[in-house]
């Protein structure tokens, strides 16, 4: 059996940010979609069936959490590793994100590229 790429569906609304990630994702061999608001997040979830989503908190229309928590509240893909990249850095808004079950809380100042790449290998076993 060939190796099927893992997917990873990329939610961030900083189109720059969202660029790089993308640009490095599939260097590292990913399947990457990109969306750029909740709304849309959801429904890629549901037609990418991604193996890990990378996910920032604040979005227009629906915000990270409620992502999360519409994600983990679904059957169909209530167990994809979700790994929250955000600029929220207070304690409150991390422990919010792992009473919704995030898998990872990662803050954008705190970590670079690599970092997260790391992460995200780390959370699919790779």
């Amino acid at each position: 059996m060939e190796d099927v790429k893992k997917k990873i569906l990329l939610v961030e609304d900083d189109e720059a940010l969202a660029g790089v990630y993308h640009s490095r994702l599939e260097l590292e061999g990913f399947e990457v979609r990109e969306v750029n608001d909740g709304e849309q997040a959801l429904s890629a979830v549901m037609d990418f069936r991604p193996d890990l989503i990378v996910l920032d908190a604040m979005m227009p229309k629906i915000s990270g959490f409620d992502v999360l928590d519409i994600i983990r509240n679904t059957p169909e893909v209530g167990d994809v590793k979700v790994v929250m990249l955000t600029a929220l850095s207070q304690p409150k808004n991390k422990e919010r994100a792992e009473d919704l079950g995030v898998d990872d809380y990662l803050v954008k100042s705190q970590v670079v590229i690599g970092d997260v790449i790391d992460r995200v290998k780390h959370h699919l076993g790779l």
